[in-house]
């Protein structure tokens, strides 16, 4: 259930492959993943596996057809403001619009899985909760283990190659620029750690009480109520520092830098176009 409501950000990935971009193909072989991955959380059979296979299908038909295409007017709006170069006012704009996008894509698959969560049997619900404990270790081994100077590290190395999937290598001032953003930044992993366990717990606490399908969907769109104080403080710092690095890095772009992730947001405004069915076939 996790890793469904996440989709929209998964599948941001990918690279050109014979005339179909890889967020084509992975976008058409969704919901095949999604319910391999369901299975993984909780095991359904019979008439409850058709139900399933029915609410994915329906969440593709609104995603395709309300998502979507919400998806290639924001990415080629993108690459117009990043083409004349970014603003402040520009980075505040890509993120109030992707929050506006995760949250009526968490609100409509929440309400999709929400009524077979609340049919759930104790033995259903004691198997999605050891795979949330199962997801807690594995994003504790990813994102808790080492030194602060270790995982600030760890941090510098993952921005750069985000970056250079973007821009293509980065020079050697651009790298220093992302060590320093991986230095002064916050560490938020710890909360992010306690925040997911509380989401978890409430959703857990819903299903227990069938009440999933009256408070899931409010729950998936408003995640950040409920959070720690001190987390939403955290947070706004590190968005704070993270926006400098965008500022600082946009300005020290080469031309061919800024062309080729120009050139990214246009194909994935061409690439979700025609899985909206507003384009023609891959």
């Amino acid at each position: 259930m996790t890793r469904a409501l996440r989709l929209a950000a998964a599948l941001v990935a990918g690279a050109v492959l014979s005339g179909c971009s890889a967020v084509r193909l992975a976008y058409d072989n969704a919901d095949t993943y999604l319910r391999w991955r369901a299975s993984a959380y909780v095991d359904v059979q019979g008439e409850a596996a058709d139900e399933l296979d029915e609410r994915i299908d329906a969440f593709f038909d609104w995603h395709r057809a309300k998502a979507l295409p919400n998806y290639a007017r924001l990415s080629e709006e993108a690459a117009i403001r990043l083409g004349r170069g970014l603003s402040a006012g520009d980075l505040v704009w890509g993120y109030d619009a992707l929050m506006a996008q995760a949250q009526e894509g968490l609100r409509a698959a929440a309400t999709q899985v929400a009524p077979m969560l609340d049919r759930l049997t104790a033995e259903q619900v004691a198997q999605l909760e050891r795979r949330l404990a199962e997801d807690n270790r594995k994003f504790a081994r990813e994102n808790l283990r080492g030194s602060e100077a270790e995982r600030r590290k760890r941090r510098a190395r993952e921005m750069q190659n985000r970056l250079e999937e973007w821009v293509g290598r980065l020079n050697q001032a651009q790298v220093e620029r992302v060590r320093q953003y991986a230095e002064r930044a916050p560490l938020t992993d710890m909360h992010r750690d306690r925040d997911r366990k509380r989401l978890q717990a409430e959703v857990l606490a819903m299903v227990r009480k069938r009440d999933a399908t009256k408070r899931l969907p409010d729950l998936a769109a408003n995640w950040e109520e409920g959070r720690d104080p001190a987390f939403l403080q955290l947070n706004q710092a590190w968005r704070k520092e993270f926006y400098a690095l965008l500022i600082d890095m946009d300005r020290s772009l080469t031309p061919a830098q800024r062309a080729k992730a120009v050139a990214n947001f246009r194909r994935y405004a061409e690439d979700f176009s025609v899985l909206s069915g507003q384009s023609g076939a891959p």
